[in-house]
């Protein structure tokens, strides 16, 4: 059965590449765009990058992987800008963003989903609108076996979440038991991967998103209490990164999480590798979203087929692989709670 599955999910890889050829009439393989678009997307999946080698050579390769890279703010998290709850009710004289977040739905004080939809793609935001409400969960079987966001979701009382952070793959179909880098959980360090891929992102016992590049154990003296390892960093302190090329990670579907200067918390999921439906983002993307929604620090959570938002235990978005089965398994989702009791719609 995962033979099957792991061929379904390379011819279906093959067809979206060949339909974007066929779509930007792109016809041979040293046109730049298409070198750069093929290259980055294919090296930065967990499954597919010998399709790169197939057509390049490693210098070639290297030479566009170069050319493609985020340069990230080089700052540390101003926590004192982040003041919780701010100006929380006031939506005269905002922009249609602003008032996209700031207007509740009825009868919802935790949570509210907006649609994304442009030419190139489509996904949807979650406005969290107390970040008290979000917990990180792992897998019951972390280290042997992950669980898809539908369940991390439903085993542990929670009502939407996000995947999290991304895990290795030594098989070539992922079951997304061993984790990047460190996890933190309670102000404790869970797991600490062989391999780190980028900085710590989480939140501080003030519920406040940070970033650290530091060990767990430094981060944790710093106050965060829960953390994934991943990356990049899109904005730090309100500044964007800066944005070479494409970044250096393709188009593909993404996962993002940011926090606003009032506290409010934005899981951003783009939906991608899907032809005639949505093609999919690069980081540039992700930063001019999270940038129009107020987005005062964020980052890149893991992309691709991982790319995943539940409500209630069933999936909003059409992940690229795995729909039928509830989502691609992963290590570590972001997930929405009520222990506050707020009122929400069912």
């Amino acid at each position: 059965m995962k033979k099957r599955s792991q061929k379904k999910l390379i011819i279906g890889f093959i067809v979206f590449l060949l339909s974007i050829v066929v779509i930007s009439g792109i016809v041979i393989i040293n046109d730049e765009s298409f070198k750069r678009f093929f290259i980055t997307s294919t090296m930065t999946s967990k499954s597919h990058k010998y399709w790169a080698r197939l057509l390049y050579s490693d210098e070639v390769i290297e030479e566009v992987m170069k050319g493609n890279y985020v340069e990230e703010v080089e700052e540390k998290v101003h926590l004192e800008d982040i003041v919780i709850g701010k100006e929380y009710n006031k939506v005269e004289n905002k922009s249609k963003y602003e008032k996209e977040i700031l207007t509740k739905d009825k009868e919802n004080d935790l949570y509210k989903i907006i649609r994304i939809e442009t030419k190139k793609f489509k996904g949807y935001l979650t406005v969290v609108y107390d970040p008290s409400d979000i917990e990180l969960v792992v897998s019951s079987n972390l280290g042997k076996k992950g669980e898809s966001v539908n369940n991390l979701v439903k085993n542990n009382n929670g009502i939407v979440g996000i995947n999290g952070g991304g895990f290795e793959d030594y098989s070539g179909f992922e079951n997304g038991s061993l984790p990047y880098g460190a996890i933190i959980k309670d102000a404790k360090v869970i797991w600490k991967g062989l391999s780190g891929s980028g900085e710590l992102i989480g939140f501080t016992k003030e519920n406040k998103l940070y970033f650290s590049k530091s060990t767990p154990e430094v981060a944790i003296k710093e106050g965060m209490v829960k953390a994934i390892e991943f990356g990049p960093l899109l904005i730090v302190n309100g500044k964007a990164s800066k944005v070479h090329g494409d970044g250096g990670w393709g188009i593909a579907p993404r996962t993002a999480i940011a926090q606003r200067q009032d506290g409010i918390v934005l899981f951003l999921v783009i939906e991608g590798r899907l032809p005639g439906y949505s093609l999919g983002a690069d980081m540039n993307d992700l930063i001019d979203i999270l940038l129009k929604y107020g987005a005062y620090n964020a980052a890149n959570l893991d992309g691709g087929a991982s790319s995943t938002m539940s409500i209630r235990g069933k999936l909003v978005n059409k992940p690229s692989a795995g729909g039928k089965y509830g989502g691609r398994m992963v290590s570590n989702a972001w997930i929405i709670t009520n222990k506050n009791n707020k009122k929400v719609t069912e």
